[in-house]
């Protein structure tokens, strides 16, 4: 079995049994007398505060004829109403009742008893781990779907400065990485996590500035541009990283942008950076932001022996 395969096998099992932990198997859902699909839909109109049932066909990923009648019933036990659209007489708007936003204010407090009861038996890197592969996952699901790509409610945000968590992160990001890439171990990850360390001493300094990408209050990317390090108005790129589930999302080619205009802002007469043959994404994207290779040899720097490249941008008024 490959690791995909594994991956994939470990996936749908945790997807089936929170199906059944979540009362999806049961003909009725939240502590209410009403189906999944009915539950969902209060909860969308709540939402949305007024939407029309082709808007609800949309949300929900049914046909119109369940939607449909899925309306008819709610609207005969007094949970949502409807009126004529404003802007298109032929169209009903749909919105709660007092029942209605009573029963949804019911279902809010019966999920948010499940997920604090389940995050009660996590530590707070295996819930900051849970929101992200959640929304990550539903949003892949999602796309798939609509044949689109990563939605903006769910991508990265690209903050600078340090913060808290900085050094772990960008050291754990790194040895997570290539120690599956090129069976890198404690060594590196220790010289990785004292590099970063010093460096955040030093971030106060106008010529150095790190970014991150953050998503659901933990760190998934990290990029920083060293000032100090290599003298003689050179800039050092130093540990680009991103978590798997944002790698192809465009967030690791914003932060590049940025990083080129600080160094540009800053007047660096060069920018340097050093990594691994093989790495052929992350080449693509230093080449379309002006870098190039200038050399390359073997190398144990870092514990295992690997093909170190050194890549530099020199910039256009130099």
């Amino acid at each position: 079995m490959t690791n995909k395969t594994s991956l994939v096998d470990s996936i749908r099992a945790a997807s089936r049994e929170m199906v059944r932990e979540l009362g999806f198997m049961e003909s009725t859902l939240a502590s209410t007398s009403y189906s999944p699909s009915a539950v969902h839909t209060l909860m969308e109109v709540a939402a949305q505060g007024a939407m029309t049932s082709a808007q609800l066909v949309g949300f929900l990923g049914l046909d119109k004829s369940s939607v449909s009648r899925m309306v008819g019933k709610l609207v005969a036990w007094g949970e949502v109403a409807e009126e004529a659209a404003s802007d298109d007489g032929r169209a009903k708007q749909l919105s709660l009742t007092a029942k209605g936003r009573r029963t949804v204010e019911k279902i809010h407090a019966f999920g948010q008893m499940q997920v604090v009861n389940a995050l009660s038996h996590m530590n707070p890197s295996q819930q900051q781990a849970v929101a992200q592969g959640l929304a990550a996952y539903a949003d892949g699901l999602k796309a798939h779907r609509l044949g689109s790509g990563l939605s903006k409610q769910n991508a990265p945000e690209i903050r600078t400065g340090y913060q808290p968590g900085l050094v772990g992160r960008v050291a754990e990001m790194h040895a997570t990485f290539y120690s599956a890439h090129s069976g890198f171990g404690q060594f590196f990850e220790s010289k990785v996590a004292s590099g970063v360390a010093e460096f955040a001493g030093r971030l106060s300094e106008p010529c150095n500035r790190v970014w991150t990408a953050n998503l659901n209050g933990r760190i998934v990317g990290s990029l920083a541009v060293d000032g100090d390090d290599l003298g003689d108005n050179k800039a050092h790129l130093r540990w680009f990283i991103l978590d798997d589930g944002c790698r192809g999302t465009g967030v690791g080619r914003q932060m590049m942008a940025e990083a080129m205009n600080f160094c540009d802002i800053r007047g660096f007469a060069e920018t340097h950076l050093w990594t691994f043959k093989g790495l052929d994404a992350a080449r693509k994207l230093y080449e379309s932001c002006g870098f190039q290779l200038v050399h390359e040899e073997e190398g144990s720097n870092w514990g295992t022996p690997v093909t170190e490249q050194q890549f530099v941008r020199v910039a256009s008024s130099a």
